[in-house]
């Protein structure tokens, strides 16, 4: 399986913690957020990595490094976004266009979650996208919303209307089959346009809901955090230590 991580962001709003490193390479109980993402996917079967760079990509690299040499049997592979610092991830996704080949896992960055959640989308009714969902008692404008009707997702958006939200999307999804050429094609298309710098690459994900299967995945029961405050980042500190 392979997993294509994107991690070129500074995270601006954990400053000054990321001044020197991106929000992927935070201390997290003793260990670099990327880190405990790679250990989650290693452990449920994952040996080939891409991980997009783009905010200080020299100390990421490096730290990959290291990483790949302490764990036998996977590969590590870094992918440059130069657009990092002007750009939203629709531009991080379409420079590792080329890496999606065959069966892939899309992951945000700055994700904290363990093997047992990767298990679960793995465990999803073959369709060419997976979405994996969680869900809330209630949902913040930060929070990337989804419609559904059954398992099929209708829409995904920040702004969706709150009392038509399903569920949130957590920022990992799987393709498979037919999924990594129709996820290429919709990259290719969403990038010509004059706003595909400033789209998130979930809009593509939205996109392809009204015209392609694009099923969700619910991983709830599995215990997970995203790292965009730092308050977020005083919750992981504190799941960690009980993992």
């Amino acid at each position: 399986m392979k997993v294509v991580i994107l991690g070129a962001g500074q995270g601006k709003r954990l400053l000054p913690l990321t001044e020197e490193v991106p929000k992927a390479l935070l201390d997290i109980g003793g260990r670099r957020l990327i880190e405990w993402q790679i250990d989650a996917f290693s452990s449920a079967g994952a040996d080939e990595f891409v991980v997009v760079t783009g905010y200080r990509a020299d100390v990421m690299a490096e730290f990959l490094e290291g990483v790949q040499e302490k764990l036998d049997g996977i590969t590590i592979r870094t992918v440059y976004n130069p657009f990092f610092s002007v750009a939203d991830n629709l531009a991080s996704c379409w420079m590792v266009r080329h890496e999606m080949d065959q069966d892939f896992i899309l992951v945000n960055g700055d994700n904290m979650f363990k093997d047992g959640m990767v298990r679960e989308l793995l465990g999803a009714p073959p369709a060419p996208v997976s979405v994996a969902i969680g869900y809330k008692d209630s949902y913040d404008t930060d929070d990337m919303k989804v419609m559904v009707d059954g398992d099929r997702l209708t829409e995904i958006g920040k702004t969706l209307p709150l009392e038509a939200v399903d569920a949130e999307s957590i920022g990992m999804i799987l393709f498979r089959g037919e999924g990594p050429r129709i996820m290429r094609e919709a990259l290719e298309r969403a990038m010509i346009e004059p706003t595909g710098l400033r789209q998130w690459y979930l809009s593509v994900i939205g996109a392809l809901a009204k015209e392609e299967e694009v099923r969700v995945r619910s991983v709830a029961g599995h215990v997970w955090c995203e790292v965009d405050f730092p308050v977020d980042l005083q919750h992981a500190r504190q799941l960690v230590t009980t993992w």
